[in-house]
Parts: C-alpha cells; structure tokens; sequence
C-alpha cells in the first residue's frame, strides 16, 4: 500500500494445523485481519497530495523572494540583470519568471523598488 499497491493477494486459511498444500503461508483469521487494518493505515498515511503552501505557512509566504525592478527604467528599455532582481519580499513575479521576462522591454517608466509585474512589461 505504502508503495501504491491498489490489491493484494493472499492465501488464507482457518488454521495452519489442518495442514494443507498452502497452509505454511497463509494467513489465519486474526491475521488475515491485522494485514486489513496495517493496509489501511499505511494508505491513510499517505495523506492527500496538496499544491502549495499550507495554512500554517501563508504567513511566512511575505518572506519569499519575488522580482523586483533595482534601478530606474525608462518605457522601452529591455528587462536585464542589472535592472530586475530576485529580492525580499514577496510582491512581484516569481522568481522563476526571470527567464520569461529577461529581454521583454518595459511598458512605461518604472521606478526602483517597484515590484515587478506583467503589466509593467
């Protein structure tokens, strides 16, 4: 379960004692019931995949680095290095649009310290 098994398969028996062709490795039923219990608990261990942040971390999320116009621009120059950087706080694109933005040109005129933003560029 734990590794994503959606079945198992197992051989079970009302007492090893009985014998039998299978009987050594099969369960009985007090075993049998503990493999539904573990399984299940391993499955509810798993949780619930969930795309970005928690709750408890929303708070923290003014910490991140976003991007962040460092010098003044004038509309028409191109997005470089030297006038857009990944800063603290959060505010502007993510930092992984640096890719996507280098090159553009401005809009308008932008001051420093202004966050960028896709309507500036």
């Amino acid at each position: 379960m734990a590794l994503g098994a959606c079945l198992i398969e197992k051989h079970v028996t009302l007492s090893r004692a009985e014998g039998g062709v299978d009987s050594a490795f099969s369960l009985e039923p007090a075993e049998l019931a503990a493999l539904v219990v573990e399984s299940e608990r391993a499955w509810e261990s798993l949780g619930e995949v969930a795309i970005g942040p928690r709750p408890s971390e929303r708070e923290g999320l003014r910490f991140r680095r976003s991007l962040y116009v460092v010098r003044d621009v004038s509309a028409g120059e191109p997005v470089t290095p030297e006038n857009v950087r990944s800063i603290r706080p959060a505010g502007g694109l993510p930092p992984d649009a640096a890719s996507a933005v280098m090159g553009r040109r401005f809009a308008r005129d932008v001051a420093f310290g202004t966050p960028l933003s896709w309507d500036l560029i």
